[in-house]
């Protein structure tokens, strides 16, 4: 697990183990603040280990899930005694399927069987404001990877922790292109000094803008193409000719797992489209 420092007294966690996933705290004199937890409860504990060596311990304050994916709400359990925030959809659909999942998942890997469902005890519709110390959150729907998600603004350092609403390569399967795009130019409206991916790099303030027009660019592209593609009668296995970095997105981020998402973004789209 990588530890960075993007402001005073914020801080990111990387996972080594699981597509360089990330969780942010966030510390305050009366408190922290955690967006997203990593997978695996290894490094959820060290993580709270490292709020403990802090500022003592039982000193969370809030869990922020930004949507329901196990990769990034697994590690909630051990954050005791926080209160979890979501968007609602995020709640519901954790409360309709998330044991379920947990279950196959603890079937699937043995190293999550400390693992227990928590679900989040405050929940909102579009936009939410916490206040803590000095720190100041504007919570978002930014609906688009999946119905539920949610990005945070630092409005006083305009960090933005935007979950997987920015990854390397926008992942749609299971989500929207259309409302992807729009919460992207909504996130670009904000102008924050620094973006904090979901997955992968901390983006500055010089590559902000560029990163998030060639995500918006990306997904109208493979929008284009898939439904090119659709309309010539092609089977689904000519996906495979549709180029990623044809379509603005670079192979190389998250060593190499961008190509299989970029793959599962095409067939999600042949799939929706042809049923269209």
């Amino acid at each position: 697990m990588r530890l960075d420092r993007v402001a005073e007294d914020i801080f990111i966690f990387v996972s080594e183990l699981y597509a360089q996933v990330t969780a942010t705290v966030l510390l305050t004199p009366k408190g922290a603040i955690v967006v997203d937890t990593l997978p695996f409860p290894s490094e959820s504990r060290a993580i709270a280990s490292f709020i403990e060596g802090k500022l003592g311990p039982g000193s969370v304050r809030y869990v922020l899930n930004t949507h329901y994916h196990a990769d990034h709400v697994f590690g909630t359990c051990f954050f005791e005694g926080a209160e979890v925030i979501s968007q609602e959809l995020c709640r519901r659909t954790l409360e309709r399927s998330g044991q379920a999942r947990l279950d196959q998942a603890r079937r699937d890997t043995p190293a999550l069987a400390e693992v227990t469902l928590c679900l989040p005890s405050i929940t909102f519709g579009e936009e939410l404001r916490i206040h803590l110390g000095h720190r100041h959150l504007l919570l978002l729907h930014t609906p688009g990877h999946t119905p539920d998600s949610l990005s945070v603004l630092v409005e006083d350092e305009k960090v933005l922790i935007a979950g997987d609403t920015v990854m390397p390569v926008p992942y749609i399967a299971g989500g929207d292109s259309s409302l992807f795009q729009a919460s992207l130019r909504r996130l670009q409206s904000l102008a924050p000094n620094f973006v904090i991916q979901g997955h992968g790099d901390v983006l500055l303030r010089g590559e902000i803008d560029e990163s998030l027009e060639s995500s918006i660019t990306y997904l109208a592209r493979i929008t284009e193409q898939v439904q090119e593609l659709i309309r010539r009668g092609e089977p689904p296995k000519k996906l495979r000719a549709i180029d990623i970095e044809a379509c603005g997105k670079s192979r190389i981020p998250l060593n190499g797992l961008v190509g299989k998402l970029h793959l599962d973004n095409l067939v999600a789209l042949y799939r929706t489209m042809s049923k269209g």
